[in-house]
């Protein structure tokens, strides 16, 4: 009884964060804030967030003794992958960064090859392979438009994403909300250099910090939510947010995605979703 309650409450953890998590590009294309406002105001409300969270629940102390070389390179990829996410939001439409997002777990275990000399099974390759083309099929159709630029930025976020994935599965201990408070102060700064936050609207500062909250929530209870269930299940979840995404840009901004997004979209949600539906099959 006691393994199913946990069991209920990890997919009710992971679910929620994945639609949490399908709100950051609204909340990015909503305001005229530029980028690095968006990242400076939504990080200094994420960073908040955790440390409160983290001295709450009275593991802050246990997060700094744990805090080793791999969480450091996990704050240098996280803040890398941060940097190229919300400029991919105001320079591409939200379908084209979620779908292209949604390949993460199949550039996940292709850079585990690669690194670690994690062997992928022949599924995974199959399904990664069909993944690529269907993000080439999608980044075809910004060729030649100023979104060419947005889609790389996607794409460069879901290869940083999968390389903190990648140091978890090879030093597993790795504490996980104080790399993730640490990257956002540490973009502070850099969003002060290269940007003026301090030149958002102030009608839009509420908008801003409430990005900070949902994102900082999204990330504790998918952390939370993990620790609960096998790591295929929680992809498969996570995936959930891939269709949620365009569905929320089309109700709230009336964004439609293209037909090379469409397309090469369901190449993407067929390779992954079959892929890890497959894995989860009793064998």
């Amino acid at each position: 009884m006691q393994d199913n309650h946990r069991h209920l409450s990890g997919v009710i953890l992971v679910v929620v964060s994945a639609l949490v998590f399908s709100t950051a590009g609204v909340f990015t294309k909503g305001v005229t804030t530029a980028a690095w406002g968006v990242i400076f105001w939504r990080g200094l409300a994420a960073a908040g967030f955790t440390f409160g969270y983290m001295i709450y629940r009275g593991h802050l102390r246990r997060e700094i003794a744990l805090f080793g070389g791999p969480a450091v390179l996990v704050v240098v990829l996280s803040a890398l992958g941060t940097a190229a996410f919300i400029p991919a939001f105001k320079l591409t439409s939200i379908a084209n960064v979620a779908l292209i997002y949604a390949s993460a777990p199949l550039f996940t275990a292709a850079l585990a090859w690669l690194f670690i000399r994690e062997r992928a099974s022949r599924l995974v390759l199959v399904a990664s392979l069909f993944a690529f083309v269907g993000v080439m099929v999608i980044v075809s159709g910004s060729l030649g438009s100023g979104r060419l630029i947005g889609d790389m930025l996607a794409l460069w976020m879901t290869l940083m994403l999968a390389g903190i994935m990648v140091v978890y599965r090879r030093w597993p201990d790795t504490t996980a909300a104080l790399p993730a408070a640490v990257s956002s102060l540490f973009l502070l700064p850099v969003a002060m250099l290269f940007g003026d936050p301090f030149a958002a609207p102030a009608h839009e500062m509420q908008v801003l910090i409430l990005f900070g909250l949902v994102f900082a929530v999204a990330s504790v209870t998918l952390a939370e939510g993990a620790r609960r269930l096998p790591s295929a299940e929680t992809a498969l979840l996570s995936s959930l947010e891939v269709p949620f995404a365009p569905l929320w840009a089309f109700l709230i901004l009336s964004q439609l995605p293209g037909m090379p997004t469409i397309i090469g979209g369901t190449i993407v949600l067929l390779a992954v979703l079959g892929s890890q539906l497959l894995q989860l099959k009793p064998r």
